[in-house]
């Protein structure tokens, strides 16, 4: 064993099989690819990717192979230790997909192999672009405390422990199986994190302060533990999860040395799933209705806003509540599923169509108009101080400045024993 001066424990002799040198070539490919695509830079992010054998942490993945209405659902378990799907499985996860783990929170120590039928996934491991995204956002390094809450198989814990060293990562997972099941696995890397099995809510006082904390799932605001556990200096990143999944946040909390707290939240074209329970809204149910009569044409003066406008999205996920992208249309289609009504914009003709009680292409008007008054915000600020909890969201100052708080947390529905 060498150390190779970046922190990191090389092994010199060859793998001994030739299952391990496909997981070898198949890794370095994953990097080499991350890196191609500008998503991963030299440094530490990067050499633990290289260093960990990913394929400890994601044993099985499940694939579905029914279409997408299916009801119920047709699923297909891929088995990293049989020979029939061993190069299918290898691929997929070293490819930029989620894994899928888990149904329904079923004990992942005897799941059976080939097709299944039903159910719903529990738990997955987050496509890897995502992943390097928030490690490299974080600034890692070595000695710091991290935390990880919802880690799922623990792919991101593993990459921060060896980052920061063994003894210095945690994970706080809520699901039992999976508590189990990565801290197993976790073992088997020797990369000294652990895994405790609780509500990743409250986060984890008993080693806090942390330097570093991160969430893999997306709340609607941020619990106030998980900022009273961060260290002068440190650094909470984490997904605010909006009503559509169309338009997500993302939001940095960092505290200074002096012990100031501050938070930034951007529009963001991705974000983690939200806590178990809450509901998103929907638009695919409406696909049909829409098709047959997407509404009542008339004109507009607001160009249908690039996708990458994530500002005004986001502002539109609070302040024009109640309504969801349906991004399979072919031109921009926009529902307000609960009251029955949908926009459809015109093929860049100055039009629109509109159906239902509700003037959806009105309120994204009317944003728009107050969004472009207050300078175009990409970023807001969101004031975490109030003692009553209410987190308020602006987006400068002056009257014009857009502003809006955040909804309180949900409650999450305790899993069966």
């Amino acid at each position: 064993m060498l150390n190779d001066n970046t922190g990191f424990v090389v092994d010199l002799l060859p793998p001994q099989s030739a299952d391990a040198c496909e997981a070898v070539a198949a890794r370095a490919a994953m990097v080499a690819r991350l890196e191609g695509s500008g998503e991963l830079s030299r440094g530490p992010v990067r050499e633990a990717l290289i260093a960990l054998p990913r394929e400890i942490l994601l044993p099985h993945a499940y694939v579905r192979v029914s279409g997408p209405s299916a009801d119920p659902i047709a699923w297909r378990l891929l088995d990293g230790s049989h020979p029939h799907d061993r190069q299918e499985w290898l691929e997929l996860i070293h490819s930029d997909e989620s894994i899928l783990l888990q149904r329904d929170g079923e004990p992942l120590d005897a799941l059976p192999l080939g097709p299944v039928t039903g159910g719903h996934m529990t738990s997955e491991s987050t496509y890897t672009p995502a992943t390097v995204e928030a490690l490299q956002a974080m600034e890692l390094g070595s000695g710091q405390r991290y935390l990880e809450l919802g880690p799922g198989p623990g792919v991101s814990l593993a990459l921060a422990a060896a980052i920061t060293g063994p003894g210095f990562a945690t994970g706080v997972e809520r699901d039992g199986p999976m508590a189990a099941f990565a801290q197993r696995n976790l073992h088997r890397l020797d990369v000294g994190a652990e895994v405790i099995e609780g509500d990743a809510l409250e986060g984890h006082e008993a080693r806090a302060p942390y330097d570093r904390i991160h969430s893999g799932i997306g709340v609607q605001c941020v619990p106030v533990p998980w900022v009273e556990q961060l260290a002068p200096g440190g650094r909470l990143l984490t997904t605010l999860v909006t009503r559509t999944p169309s338009w997500p946040g993302q939001l940095l909390v960092t505290r200074t040395a002096a012990g100031t707290v501050e938070a930034v939240l951007r529009g963001w074209p991705r974000g983690y799933w939200p806590l178990l329970g809450y509901r998103w809204l929907n638009a695919v149910d409406h696909r049909a209705r829409i098709k047959d009569d997407p509404g009542t044409v008339r004109s507009t003066r607001l160009t249908p806003p690039p996708d990458e406008a994530y500002g005004f999205w986001l502002a539109a996920a609070y302040l024009a509540p109640g309504l969801v992208r349906d991004f399979q249309a072919e031109t921009m289609t926009i529902v307000a599923p609960e009251e029955d009504s949908w926009a459809v914009a015109g093929p860049g003709d100055g039009t629109v169509r509109v159906h239902g009680p509700r003037d959806v292409w009105a309120a994204l008007e009317d944003l728009h108009a107050r969004w472009e008054q207050a300078g175009r915000p990409e970023q807001y600020r969101v004031d975490l101080r109030d003692s009553s909890m209410v987190q308020h969201v602006v987006s400068g100052a002056g009257p014009k400045a857009l502003t809006w708080m955040l909804p309180p947390l949900s409650a999450v529905p305790r899993q069966a024993p």
